[in-house]
């Protein structure tokens, strides 16, 4: 560890006054493509009180969560690995490596106090400004402290480090030693959702887009899969001989209200498994789902096997995917 790299990196609670022109512009940090590649599962939590409210008034973030957490899908994805990019021009002005990448929770998993951060760089722009990167791979650090670097530049890989269960990059924006939103920097009344231009570079901004609620995993598998299985990449998969067919989607982010649906579709069309759940009580960051099918005692048909699935918000239609497989 090099300097006081602590649990929140030193970082006052709260969100910064009105900042001067100066800020950094920040690309894109993670070398992945949200929508297909990683997800934006958290973002800075913008209410005062004991609440919780995201930029755009929505539920995705926590009480003081203090950045902006991108997940990749699973731990297949970790293992092949994921860069982590300088957002900014900057200078390193801290880093830790050494952080065992281990879920927290898990039982025998050591203490990560005052490492909540995991393995992390802090990178300083100039005039007070910091970027943070948390959560990364042991072993991945590629820079040193004092090292001058450009925007894009690799500085480590993804991992499961620190006060984390699945595997993403918490990156937090500070300036003068406190949270940044760089989705909306102007601070703004409770409740209160205006538009604002935010510090992110036009290519960042538009694939960070907000959506309430995404995809994240889906497939066919020949057995009633968990969490685990899901989250570690490490799903059976269906074949010819497989006594069950089964489909899974997990989503993130639902919405209190939401009617998840799921229905698995034989190669006539017809409907072979369906389940359309009451209304969701409470905003969900993760919701499993499955629906499966015993093998009939003739083999299952040759042919396309489909699923679809949807969310259901006032109404309509608001997240949908289908998948196909063929036998």
């Amino acid at each position: 560890m090099n300097g006081p790299f602590l649990a929140a990196f030193a970082v006052a609670a709260g969100l910064a006054a009105p900042v001067p022109g100066a800020a950094p512009r920040l690309a894109f940090p993670l070398a992945c493509q949200i929508g297909r590649t990683c997800e934006i599962q958290h973002y800075v939590d913008r209410d005062p009180g004991p609440g919780a409210a995201d930029y755009h008034c929505g539920l995705q973030t926590y009480d003081t969560h203090s950045g902006i957490d991108i997940r990749l899908p699973d731990m297949a994805a970790q293992r092949r690995g994921v860069a982590v990019l300088a957002a900014a021009p900057g200078r390193v002005a801290r880093l830790r490596d050494g952080v065992a990448d281990i879920a927290a929770g898990t039982p025998g998993a050591p203490s990560v106090a005052n490492q909540e951060c995991g393995n992390g760089v802090i990178l300083d722009h100039g005039g007070g400004w910091e970027t943070h990167y948390c959560h990364m791979a042991r072993g991945s650090i590629a820079v040193s402290v004092g090292q001058e670097v450009a925007a894009g530049t690799p500085l480590g890989r993804v991992g499961l480090s620190g006060q984390t269960q699945f595997a993403h990059l918490h990156l937090t924006v500070s300036h003068a030693g406190k949270v940044v939103d760089p989705f909306a920097p102007e601070p703004t009344p409770p409740g209160s959702c205006k538009p604002q231009a935010g510090l992110w570079t036009p290519q960042a901004r538009a694939q960070m887009a907000y959506r309430a609620g995404v995809v994240l995993n889906a497939g066919f598998t020949q057995t009633q899969v968990g969490r685990a299985e899901v989250e570690n990449g490490d799903v059976a998969a269906f074949t010819a001989a497989s006594s069950w067919l089964i489909v899974y989607v997990r989503a993130i982010a639902l919405l209190p209200g939401d009617e998840v649906e799921l229905d698995l579709k034989g190669p006539d069309g017809q409907s072979l498994a369906r389940a359309r759940q009451p209304p969701l009580a409470s905003w969900r960051a993760e919701d499993l789902r499955l629906v499966g099918k015993r093998r009939p005692a003739a083999g299952w048909p040759p042919g396309v096997y489909a699923a679809d699935y949807r969310v259901w918000r006032r109404g309509k239609v608001a997240i949908s995917r289908r998948m196909e497989m063929r036998l």
